[in-house]
């Protein structure tokens, strides 16, 4: 099977992490990948740095290498309307923001979608696309060590409207702690206690899966996709945009840490049981399969 990936993200976000996991997943499994995406992004330089095929991204390029594959997988909405313009074989597009369609004409046009989250599906029944062109592939994260950590983390995302950066600093302020915001968290997680995801619409939230692979505990929004991946009391906290409740859910993490300690072997079981790269690659597999038959 050869697969042609495309991305156009700048950043390595989330969505690039998943690529390239993706692609060294399905290299295991004999699969042939070619990359088009940025020249110099990060995620065109990481797959190169692994041996894997990568290709400026560009309409002439899709439109001559989807010819040489079986089947385009689109990872964003960029490159999803690039591919359908440079048409071939069949697409699938990956789908993870949370916000409504507003092409219904593009959405029209992928053999099949790979939905982020059970949320993000209905968002996309919800802009026109038949259910059964849509297939559920949850994020899959790698497995970290349990942190050990007593640091509050966040993400630094000021960059980015729908990230709560600042709800999250104003909460761990009130609650009187110090709040370490990371732009790499897998580096910084060994450090963490607990991790704060505040966003304002999210497909599902790879961060909090990542922290919650290293035995982290979770503050999340309760918003989107996250209700997916954090079950409330049982694998972490979910709360609403405000600063207080930022700093409330802070605070009863710190003043019990029993109960702190079995959010985060909880956190840990769920993703052991539903979100590892192995059954990200697998599910995708699937897909693909099912799109050739």
């Amino acid at each position: 099977m050869r697969i042609l990936h495309l991305d156009a993200g700048r950043e390595m976000r989330g969505g690039q992490w998943q690529v390239l996991r993706l692609i060294e997943g399905l290299a295991g499994t004999g699969v042939e990948s070619t990359l088009l995406a940025r020249p110099g992004s990060p995620l065109a330089t990481a797959v190169r740095a692994r041996g894997w095929r990568v290709v400026p991204l560009g309409f002439a390029q899709a439109a001559v290498l989807a010819r040489r594959h079986d089947l385009v997988h689109a990872h964003d909405a960029s490159s999803h309307t690039l591919a359908t313009f440079a048409g071939g074989v069949p697409l699938l597009v990956a789908r993870r923001v949370a916000f409504p369609i507003r092409s219904r004409w593009k959405y029209a046009s992928a053999r099949h979608y790979l939905a982020v989250s059970e949320f993000v599906k209905r968002v996309l029944m919800a802009g026109g696309v038949a259910e059964p062109k849509i297939s559920v592939v949850y994020d899959g994260v790698p497995m970290l060590e349990p942190s050990a950590g007593n640091r509050v983390l966040a993400l630094a995302n000021f960059d980015d409207l729908q990230k709560g950066a600042p709800v999250a600093m104003e909460g761990a302020r009130l609650a009187g702690v110090e709040l370490l915001l990371t732009q790499n968290l897998e580096r910084d997680l060994p450090q963490a206690a607990a991790f704060v995801y505040i966003t304002h619409a999210e497909g599902l939230g790879s961060a909090a899966l990542l922290a919650m692979s290293a035995g982290v505990p979770v503050i999340a929004s309760r918003v989107g996709g996250l209700p997916e991946v954090v079950r409330d009391r049982e694998t972490g906290l979910l709360v609403e945009n405000s600063p207080a409740a930022v700093a409330a859910a802070i605070v009863e993490l710190a003043r019990d840490p029993e109960f702190s300690r079995r959010l985060g072997q909880a956190a840990r079981r769920a993703v052991v049981e539903n979100f590892t790269v192995n059954h990200m690659v697998r599910r995708t597999m699937e897909v693909y399969q099912k799109v050739l038959s």
